[in-house]
């Protein structure tokens, strides 16, 4: 093989290896797995499910290296009946993530910066003070925990569910 060739092939698998899947190529055109097996699981369900449900799920690697699984499913009829749950505490989970200095720091914790300095060093968030306050807001959600010392992290099992909130918002 020739220096071209082999250059060529560099990069081609340099491509491939940077390449993010989008969510259009997860899984592939045509293909509902997920959407099938959803359907299965509430076929013997009876009743219950009859309106159906929904499925979130993931596996995430993160820049850190920390690796996440997690899945999630829910009846229609739960998500929407009288029992579906404290709507103020839903709409202020919601309302957390509704800053975009807020976003920027859940990426920014979830891309390693756990510290509050770390952050403060970061431009265009603000203040301290102001950091401080969205830093409250997230923990106060359930967005975010600290693990003392001024560190922040998303717990573990928020981890998928953010990124799916993240996914649905995005047009």
């Amino acid at each position: 093989m020739d220096l071209e060739e082999r250059v060529t092939a560099l990069e081609r698998r340099l491509a491939a290896l940077e390449e993010t899947p989008s969510v259009a190529a997860i899984p592939a055109e045509g293909d509902f797995w997920a959407l099938e097996g959803l359907k299965q699981q509430l076929a013997p369900a009876g009743e219950a499910a009859a309106d159906g449900g929904v499925l979130f799920a993931g596996a995430v690697r993160l820049p850190t290296g920390e690796r996440y699984e997690w899945q999630y499913g829910a009846l229609t009829a739960g998500l929407l009946g009288e029992d579906a749950g404290d709507p103020g505490r839903t709409a202020e989970s919601l309302a957390a993530l509704g800053h975009a200095v807020r976003l920027r720091l859940l990426r920014e914790i979830l891309g390693g910066r756990r510290t509050a300095a770390e952050l403060a060093e970061l431009e265009g968030l603000g203040t301290t003070g102001q950091i401080y306050h969205h830093l409250r807001q997230l923990t106060g959600a359930g967005w975010l925990h600290t693990t003392g010392r001024g560190r922040y992290e998303v717990p573990g099992a928020r981890v998928v569910p953010l990124l799916v909130v993240l996914t649905a918002a995005c047009p």
